[in-house]
């Protein structure tokens, strides 16, 4: 039986290390083969069905498409969704605008060159004139106009939502970057999480660290109430920043317009602050598991998405997702959606709602591929759901009715000659 000589030892070792510390640099730096590698890994996590960040999904519903239900009922408008669509070269990234028959009138296609990544999109915005402002989860932020050319880049591991201030800037979710364990208290390392207040043209005007935030105002014991080991370091998991609009800042007697309503995932946990002071006027904790998507709604009205998981396929312990109205002061609470009338709605993860201008909901079931229109009493007037995959279905992360027509749609004219700008971070 032969042995290896000491010298071939050394260098089959030396080169085992090399390949090791290459595969290491390469995957920080993007240099090749990384990105093959990423995509691979990817598409493979696609096939994973009990992921509830992958994009494919168990499939839920025997139907997909559209269906209008009630067609005198439905809102008018075009309803924007952000998915991904199976190509013959693979998995794409896309933002859609439908009509009420499910048929695409516009869409933008996100290659996966914008930041060389291949993330979903979670997180979008719909301007007048057709330009897009769209999170690449945990990647970046770019603005695209209506022909899908990129206006600018924001690369600074944004994620979830993107809400336009009335000034025309933005407020988006970020994470910082490495864990720590900087923090008072905090003996676990922790991904530390900021809020970004952007220009209409991506540049960072100002940010804010969510738990400096929470220790100023006195609320650090909410980073206790969690129990066991963080996934990945989270300890927050922001998912969304509103600003108060001023046309309903007179019915909260508490806030200021400007203000912002902040849902921090983790710990089950919705509060807002004065971004001037930095000063949190108001939080709940407790109505809500997991909760998304808070809005002002008008009349000293907030509601959430909540998305109450209860470790079943699609709620049956604890009756699914829901939509809840919480009144300020006085911290009432009260079930908007379901009612008796309503279908089953569950997501154990994503999911957003919109309060539409004739009080119907229109609400994103993200793990079901569908997003749906629901009157006063909580019965479905108009749906629409993903072509699934065998027995899975891509998620729907982003839905949203936009007040457009068809023809609004064909007057957007598109910005190619302008030239391409880098927000690069502060």
């Amino acid at each position: 039986m032969s042995t290896l000589r000491p010298a071939k030892v050394g260098f089959v070792v030396s080169v085992a290390v090399l390949g090791v510390l290459y595969g290491v640099v390469a995957g920080q730096q993007g240099w090749a083969p990384s990105r093959l590698v990423q995509k691979a890994q990817t598409q493979a996590e696609a096939l994973v069905t009990d992921n509830p960040f992958s994009y494919l999904v168990p499939r839920v519903y025997d139907r997909h498409g559209a269906r209008v239900v009630r067609p005198e009922a439905v809102q008018p408008g075009l309803t924007l969704v952000s998915s991904m669509w199976d190509t013959p070269d693979g998995w794409e990234r896309r933002v859609q605008l439908l009509s009420t028959d499910g048929e695409a009138v516009h869409e933008w296609r996100l290659g996966y060159d914008l930041f060389e990544d291949d993330s979903y999109l979670h997180g979008t915005h719909l301007l007048p004139n057709g330009d897009l402002v769209v999170n690449v989860e945990y990647v970046g932020t770019a603005r695209l106009d209506a022909c899908g050319n990129v206006l600018w880049r924001l690369p600074r591991r944004t994620h979830h939502s993107v809400a336009r201030a009335e000034d025309g800037t933005f407020w988006i979710p970020a994470q910082m970057g490495d864990r720590t364990t900087d923090y008072p208290g905090l003996d676990e390392p922790v991904l530390p999480e900021q809020i970004l207040h952007v220009s209409a043209d991506g540049r960072v005007l100002d940010t804010f660290d969510v738990i400096d935030l929470l220790l100023d105002n006195g609320l650090a014991r909410y980073f206790f109430r969690r129990h066991g080991p963080h996934p990945s370091g989270e300890l927050l998991h922001l998912n969304d920043v509103e600003p108060l609009p001023s046309t309903m800042a007179a019915s909260y007697p508490l806030f200021d317009a400007g203000d912002l309503l902040v849902s921090l995932r983790d710990l089950h946990l919705v509060f807002v602050f004065d971004p001037e002071t930095r000063t949190i006027k108001w939080h709940s904790f407790g109505p809500f598991i997991r909760q998304h998507d808070p809005d002002f709604m008008g009349n000293g009205q907030i509601g959430v998405f909540d998305n109450n998981p209860d470790g079943t396929h699609r709620g049956t312990v604890l009756g699914g997702s829901r939509i809840l109205v919480l009144e300020p002061p006085s911290d009432s609470v009260r079930i908007r959606f379901p009612t008796a009338r309503s279908d089953t709605f569950y997501t154990e993860a994503g999911g957003k709602w919109q309060q539409l201008a004739d009080g119907h909901l229109l609400l994103t079931e993200a793990q079901a591929g569908r997003v749906a229109e629901v009157d006063s009493t909580g019965r479905t007037v108009w749906e629409w759901i993903r072509t699934p995959t065998d027995a899975r279905v891509p998620e729907i992360l982003d839905g949203a009715r936009y007040d457009l027509t068809p023809a609004d749609v064909e007057a957007w004219t598109c910005s190619a000659d302008e030239p391409e700008s880098t927000a690069q971070a502060r």
